[in-house]
């Protein structure tokens, strides 16, 4: 079996770590353990090495920095805490960095979930407003019944919107 980071020796230190009851295995060669410093319980993550397996090489050979200039921080350290040390790494990180987010997060954009009675809320406000608009303008055009069952329509909303409150 050979190492999950170089792809090329053969793989002596088998991890498995289980998070919120999914299994997670990593097999590295005794060199790319000690690069992730698997021997130094202190520096690592099974987690940061997983989410980063492959990346901080990407990371240090599009970057031209080797230190952030406003903390000093190395990719390194990077690579050992899966932290940057200020705001300012972003930007001295900003080649490797951006390989791999997208990796790690499918995309560089976050796109988040809404809540369900949120949504519905939302779609409800944007119908009250169509509804609204279409009575202005049938009232303006003078079509009274088309205009009165859009009162109904409205009042019929209002009232669900006031007991889902």
């Amino acid at each position: 079996m050979n190492c999950d980071v170089c792809k090329k020796k053969s793989a002596s230190v088998f991890l498995t770590q289980i998070v919120d009851g999914k299994m997670q295995k990593v097999n590295l060669c005794e060199t790319c353990s000690k690069e992730k410093g698997v021997t130094d319980p202190t520096g690592f993550a099974l987690a940061d090495l997983l989410l980063g397996l492959g990346a901080s090489q990407e990371m240090e050979k599009g970057s031209t920095t080797s230190r952030c200039p406003s903390c000093g921080f190395s990719q390194a350290d990077f690579k050992k805490t899966g932290r940057f040390g200020c705001a300012a790494c972003y930007d001295a990180f900003a080649e490797g960095l951006e390989n791999m987010l997208k990796g790690m997060h499918k995309g560089l954009e976050h796109k988040g979930k809404v809540p369900p009675r949120l949504l519905k809320a939302k779609l409800r406000d944007e119908e009250l407003k169509k509804l609204q608009r279409d009575l202005r303008k049938a009232v303006a055009d003078e079509k009274y019944e088309v205009a009165a069952e859009l009162r109904d329509r409205l009042k019929h909303l209002e009232a669900e919107g006031q007991t889902a409150i």
